[in-house]
C-alpha cells in the first residue's frame, strides 16, 4: 500500500460523479477504481454508503470483486445527527459496515453553515466531529475528516475554524482535509490560511474545486504550504467548473518537486488510464488537459518545430514519455521545413530539400483552400507519399458515384448511394443503403471491393465531423469534412473540402479506404 508520508486521494468516484451529465453504473465505478489503483493512488473514495443503493452495492461488491495492489477504500459520509449518540445514527452505522478501512466525514467549519443549514450550535457541531470520529476509530477504522467550507468559514469565524481542526484530531482523525468547497480561493490566500492550519498540529489536507480556474494551483500552494495530503478527481471531473485534476497534481508534485507519490512505470501510464477513464465515464477528453491531453506535447508553429528539430527539450517542459504521452507535430499553413521534415521522419521518410520545400507549398496552398492537415495525419501522408513517390497509382479509380435520399411514405428517410470503379482490371458497379448519404456510400464502396481486398471487411468509421468555413456565407458555403477510420488496431484521420458536403464527405472516404489498404500491406498495382 501507499507510503503513509504523503497521501494521493482519489474522489472521482464520489466527488467527480457530481458532474453535469456524468453518471455511472456500480459496474462504472469498480472499473474506474481499478484504473485509479493502477495509477497507484493511495486512497479511492468510493461514494456514501446508506445515502444512496448504489453506493451501498458498490462496497457490497467491492469486497469480493476488486483487488487493489496499491489503494485502500475510503467510505465517505457525515457526522452524526444533532442530538443523537454516533453509535445509533443509521448513517454512521452504514459507514461502519461499509467494510472500508478508512471513513472520510464531512463536517461543518463555517460557523454560518452550523446555525443556518445543521440548525445547532456550535459547540453541538464540535461534539458532533468528536463522537462520530472516536467512535468510528473504536471500531477500528481510519478517520479522515473534511472539513467543508473551511476558507470562508476561516473568514467568517477563524477561531472557530480552527477549533474544528483540533477537536478532529485531538478525537482520533488521522488527517483534517481543508475544503475550498465554493471554489473561490487563489493560491497565495489560501496558503496564508493552510499555514495558520498547520500550525494547530493537526496534520492537514487539501480539497479544491476549480471556479477560479485555480484548483491545481491551490492545491500545491497548500503541499508548500504544510499540507500532506491532497484530493482530487481524475480528469478534473466535479460540480460546476470541477475539481482539482488529480492527473496534473501527482505529476507536477512527482516531476516537478520531486515527490514520491506513484511507481514510475504506474506514471509512465498515466495518459493511457486517463483516457481509459473518459471511456467509461462516456465524457469526451479534454485534448488539451496538461501530461494527458493529446494536444499537451502537439507542436504547430514553424519556430516551435525549428528549435525541436535541434534539441526537443527547447519547446517540452518534460519528456512526453515520463507520462505515456508522445510529441506530435502538426502541419499547417504555419508549418515550415522543419515542421514537415519532423513529421516525414515520424512517418519513416527521410525527405530531400525538394520534397520539403515541394510539400510546404502544397501544405500551404490546400490549406488555403480550407483544407486542414492537423487533425488529419492520414491525408498528409498521402500527401507526402504524392511528392516523395511522384503521382500515386491508386487501388481503384473512381469512373462516377451518386446518392439518391428517399423520404418512405411512412416518413423514413433512406439513402441510397452507387458507385462505379475500375480496381484489377474489372469495372464494378455497387449499390448501398444506409441511414445518411455518407453511410450509403461507405456500404456502396465496401460491396465493390471487398471480394477484391478482403481486409475491408475490419474498416470501421468511427467519427464524422462537418464545419461551415469561416468567411463562407449560407447553403453555398464551402464545407469541410473530417472522418476518423479504424481497423480495430489503430485510427486515423482523412480530410475533404467542397461547395457540395457529400463531396467533401467523398473525398475524407476515399482517402481513408486508400489509407487502411496501405495500413493492411496492399500496395498499389
Amino acid at each position: 500500500m501507499a507510503d503513509d508520508r504523503f497521501h494521493v486521494y482519489d474522489t472521482t468516484l464520489r466527488d467527480g460523479a457530481q458532474q453535469e451529465g456524468l453518471n455511472l453504473t456500480v459496474a462504472d465505478k469498480l472499473a474506474v477504481a481499478r484504473h485509479l489503483d493502477g495509477l497507484g493512488v493511495g486512497y479511492i473514495e468510493g461514494g456514501w454508503p446508506g445515502a444512496n443503493p448504489k453506493d451501498t452495492e458498490f462496497f457490497r461488491r467491492a469486497r469480493t470483486e476488486l483487488d487493489l495492489k496499491h489503494a485502500q477504500l475510503a467510505a465517505f459520509g457525515a457526522t452524526r445527527r444533532a442530538g443523537m449518540r454516533a453509535a445509533d445514527d443509521p448513517q454512521v452505522a452504514a459507514l461502519r459496515e461499509s467494510g472500508a478501512p478508512v471513513v472520510t466525514l464531512v463536517a461543518k467549519s463555517h460557523d454560518r453553515h452550523v446555525e443556518l443549514a445543521l440548525r445547532t450550535t456550535l459547540q453541538e457541531n464540535l461534539a458532533m466531529i468528536r463522537d462520530t470520529v472516536s467512535h468510528l476509530r473504536a471500531e477500528g477504522q481510519r478517520v479522515f475528516l473534511d472539513a467543508e467550507h473551511f476558507f470562508d468559514g476561516y473568514r467568517s469565524n477563524p477561531a472557530y475554524a480552527l477549533e474544528v481542526i483540533r477537536t478532529a484530531a485531538e478525537a482520533g482523525a488521522d488527517v483534517i482535509a481543508l475544503c475550498d468547497t465554493n471554489g473561490g480561493m487563489l493560491p497565495d490566500e489560501l496558503a496564508d490560511v493552510v499555514h495558520e492550519a498547520v500550525r494547530t498540529s493537526a496534520r492537514v489536507g487539501i480539497h479544491c474545486h476549480d471556479d477560479t480556474g485555480c484548483a491545481v494551483a491551490n492545491t500545491l500552494a497548500a503541499v508548500k504550504a504544510g499540507a500532506t495530503h491532497v484530493q482530487g478527481c481524475a480528469n478534473g471531473y466535479g460540480e460546476r467548473s470541477g475539481n482539482a485534476n488529480l492527473f496534473t497534481v501527482v505529476a507536477n508534485l512527482q516531476l516537478k518537486r520531486g515527490f514520491d507519490l506513484v511507481p514510475q512505470d504506474a506514471l509512465a501510464d498515466m495518459t493511457r488510464i486517463a483516457h481509459a477513464i473518459t471511456e467509461v465515464t462516456n465524457v469526451t477528453p479534454n485534448s488539451h488537459a496538461p501530461y494527458v491531453g493529446t494536444s499537451a506535447f502537439a507542436h504547430k508553429a514553424g519556430l516551435h518545430a525549428s528549435a525541436i528539430k535541434v534539441d526537443p527539450n527547447l519547446y517540452q517542459h518534460i519528456d512526453p514519455a515520463l507520462v505515456g504521452n508522445d510529441m506530435r507535430m502538426l502541419v499547417s499553413d504555419m508549418a515550415g521545413r522543419a515542421s514537415v521534415e519532423l513529421k516525414g521522419r515520424a512517418l519513416g521518410y527521410e525527405l530531400t530539400p525538394e520534397h520539403t520545400k515541394s510539400l510546404v507549398e502544397r501544405v500551404k496552398d490546400l490549406e488555403s483552400r480550407g483544407f486542414t492537415f492537423e487533425a488529419a495525419d492520414a491525408s498528409f501522408e498521402l500527401l507526402l507519399r504524392d511528392t516523395v513517390h511522384g503521382e500515386r497509382k491508386r487501388h481503384f479509380d473512381v469512373e462516377s458515384w451518386r446518392v439518391i435520399i428517399e423520404r418512405t411514405k411512412g416518413g423514413e428517410l433512406v439513402s441510397e448511394a452507387t458507385v462505379k470503379l475500375h480496381a484489377k482490371g474489372e469495372r464494378i458497379v455497387a449499390t448501398g443503403e444506409g441511414n445518411g448519404p455518407v453511410n450509403a456510400l461507405d456500404k456502396a464502396v465496401r460491396l465493390a471491393l471487398e471480394q477484391l481486398y478482403p481486409e475491408l471487411a475490419k474498416l470501421e468509421l468511427v467519427d464524422y465531423k462537418v464545419r461551415i468555413l469561416e468567411g463562407t456565407h449560407g447553403t453555398d458555403a464551402i464545407t469541410r469534412v473530417l472522418i476518423t477510420s479504424s481497423d480495430d488496431t489503430a485510427e486515423w484521420a482523412t480530410v475533404g473540402v467542397a461547395e457540395n458536403i457529400i463531396d467533401a464527405s467523398w473525398q475524407a472516404l476515399e482517402q481513408a479506404v486508400t489509407y487502411g489498404l496501405l495500413r493492411a500491406g496492399r500496395e498499389t498495382p
